[in-house]
C-alpha cells in the first residue's frame, strides 16, 4: 500500500491593514520549483567553478619556479615557495621593461578610458535632454557602431594612422580608445530616466545656464551610469591586445598584454629562452589593478547596469 506523500507547506504571517492583526496563512511550495532551484544552483556553482578555476591555477603557479612548473600537479603547491623571487625577477628583467609596460598601459587606460568616458557622457547627455534634427539618424549610426567589432576596424585604422604617420606612437592606442558607441548608448539610456526633465526646467528658470546645469546637477545624477561607463573602458583599454600589437614595433611602447605575450614568445625558435614563470607572475600582478577596481566600483556598477532601465 502506498502513501501519498503531500507538498510540503511554509506559515506565513500576514498583517492586515485595517486590523492590524495577523493572521496565518499558507504558502505551498511547488516540487517543480524546488527541482528548478537545483538545477539553477548546481549551473552557477559549476559557472563559479569555472570561473575561480583559472584563478586559483594562476596564483598558485605564480609561487612556482620554472622548473616546478613542468614537474609539479599545476593545482598544487610546488617544491618551493619562489612568489617573492619571481616579483623581483619580473620587475628587473631586461633593466625593468615590464615596469614600462605597466606605465605604458596605465597611460593608455587613464588618456584613453577616462577620455572615452567623459566623450561618453558629454554626448550621451546630449542626445537624451536636447532635440534637435538628425536625432533618429544619430542613434541609428550608434547602434550600427556597436554591431561593427573593434578587430574589423584595426586594419583600416592602421592604413589611416601609418598615412598620418603616428603608429608607433602612443597616440595610435590613445585615439581609437577615445571613441566608445556603447558607452554614448548606455549613457544615453541611463540619463533618459535619470535625469527629470522638470528639473532641468527649473534649474533653468532659475537662470542657470546649460554648463552649469550639467556639472552642478546633471552629473550627480549620471554618477552611477558614468561609473559603469568608466569601468568598461578601463576593462576594455587594460585588455586590448590586437590593437597594440599591429600599431605598434617599438618594445618600449608595448602594453602589458603584447609585452607578456613577446616573453611567452621566447620559448620558441632556435636559442629560446622559456621564462614561463615570469610570465605567469607578471600577468598574476597584471590582473590585481582590474580586480581593485572591480572591488571598488562595485557598488556603482551594480546599480548603474540597473536604474537606467527601470522607469519611475
Amino acid at each position: 500500500m502506498t502513501t501519498a506523500t503531500a507538498p510540503r507547506t511554509d506559515t506565513v504571517a500576514v498583517t492586515t491593514p485595517r486590523s492590524g492583526r495577523s493572521r496565518a496563512r499558507f504558502a505551498r511550495t511547488s516540487p517543480t520549483h524546488s527541482k528548478k532551484s537545483i538545477v539553477l544552483s548546481i549551473v552557477m556553482g559549476l559557472y563559479l567553478l569555472y570561473t575561480l578555476v583559472p584563478l586559483f591555477w594562476l596564483v598558485i603557479n605564480a609561487t612556482k619556479t620554472q622548473p616546478d612548473l613542468f614537474t609539479t600537479f599545476g593545482l598544487g603547491p610546488g617544491n618551493s615557495f619562489a612568489l617573492f623571487d619571481n616579483i623581483a625577477q619580473t620587475l628587473t628583467y631586461r633593466d625593468g621593461i615590464f615596469v614600462r609596460w605597466l606605465g605604458n598601459t596605465l597611460l593608455y587606460v587613464v588618456v584613453g578610458a577616462g577620455g572615452a568616458t567623459l566623450l561618453a557622457t558629454l554626448a550621451g547627455y546630449g542626445l537624451a535632454k536636447y532635440n534637435f534634427r538628425g536625432r533618429k539618424a544619430v542613434f541609428a549610426v550608434v547602434l550600427g557602431a556597436i554591431a561593427v567589432p573593434g578587430t574589423a576596424l584595426a586594419v583600416p585604422t592602421f592604413l589611416l594612422f601609418s598615412q598620418l604617420g603616428i603608429t608607433n606612437t602612443p597616440w595610435a592606442i590613445i585615439i581609437p580608445s577615445l571613441i566608445s558607441p556603447f558607452g554614448l548608448y548606455l549613457i544615453w539610456v541611463y540619463a533618459t530616466d535619470a535625469i527629470p526633465t522638470e528639473l532641468l526646467e527649473a534649474a533653468r528658470m532659475d537662470g542657470a545656464g546649460e554648463f552649469r546645469t550639467f556639472f552642478t546637477i546633471s552629473i550627480r545624477l549620471l554618477t552611477p551610469g558614468i561609473v559603469t561607463v568608466l569601468l568598461f573602458a578601463v576593462v576594455a583599454t587594460w585588455n586590448n591586445y590586437f590593437l597594440p600589437l599591429i600599431m605598434l614595433s617599438d618594445p618600449t611602447w608595448y602594453p602589458l598584454t603584447v609585452g607578456l605575450n613577446q616573453w611567452n614568445a621566447q620559448a620558441i625558435g632556435v636559442g629560446a629562452q622559456p621564462i614561463y614563470n615570469l610570465v605567469i607572475t607578471g600577468a598574476l600582478l597584471s590582473i590585481i589593478p582590474i580586480v581593485a577596481a572591480f572591488l571598488v566600483l562595485q557598488r556603482f556598477w551594480q546599480s548603474g547596469l540597473s536604474a537606467g532601465s527601470v522607469k519611475q
